[in-house]
């Protein structure tokens, strides 16, 4: 179709050309609603970025007189970041004299990989940076796919959920507002100050007797 037919029919539907090959011998251009499609775009590519995982590295610092009550804590700290899927950095840091002893820091980040070995694995050896000695620990296979799944389930409840101050959204069924029901006691009210009105008024139209 020549390209002035093409903005024609374009004009009249109202809607717009785009060309959506270029490269391609004659070009491939396709009448649509440009600003639905952006929208449409942008809508998948967040959606898109909600199931994706970002993986973090949490930085996890011991020391080698580190006592079993703050050795277990950061533990179990590490083991929680691990299983939501980040990866963990575990640093033995060395002060004076302590560095004469690298055998307690690399004793003490066995024990660490020992003690996670069910849901990570040692992703880098450790390694000496001046008084830091440290290793890299990854969340296996398995508790990567399951925080995988676990993001993909909230990010699917998160699009059905209706957004704040949508027709329905956070309000139960049969609800009924403020107003109305202010109404309905007033209108309960005034059913009843006639109630009590009624009989005096019988009273004051009727014959007094002699």
């Amino acid at each position: 179709m020549p390209l002035e037919a093409a903005l024609d029919r374009a004009r009249t539907e109202g809607l717009d050309l785009v060309e959506i090959s270029p490269m391609a011998s004659p070009p491939v251009c396709k009448i649509m609603d440009y600003g639905k499609f952006k929208y449409e775009e942008k809508k998948k590519a967040s959606e898109a970025k909600r199931a994706q995982v970002t993986v973090l590295l949490k930085e996890v610092k011991l020391r080698p007189k580190t006592e079993e009550h703050d050795y277990d804590f950061k533990v179990r700290n590490t083991r929680r970041f691990i299983e939501d899927g980040n990866k963990a950095k575990v640093v033995i840091q060395f002060r004076g004299r302590e560095i004469t002893h690298k055998e307690q820091g690399t004793a003490i980040l066995d024990d660490v990989a020992k003690d996670l070995k069910d849901v990570a694995v040692v992703e880098q050896m450790p390694r000496m940076e001046g008084r830091l000695m440290f290793m890299i620990l990854a969340p296996t296979p398995k508790v990567a796919q399951k925080a995988r799944e676990l993001v993909r389930q909230a990010a699917t409840a998160a699009k059905r959920t209706p957004p704040p101050g949508a027709p329905g959204a956070g309000k139960p069924a049969g609800a009924s507002s403020g107003a109305g029901e202010k109404a309905e006691v007033e209108g309960a009210d005034e059913e009843k100050k006639e109630a009590q009105a009624a009989p005096a008024a019988a009273e004051a139209q009727s014959p007094t007797a002699s």
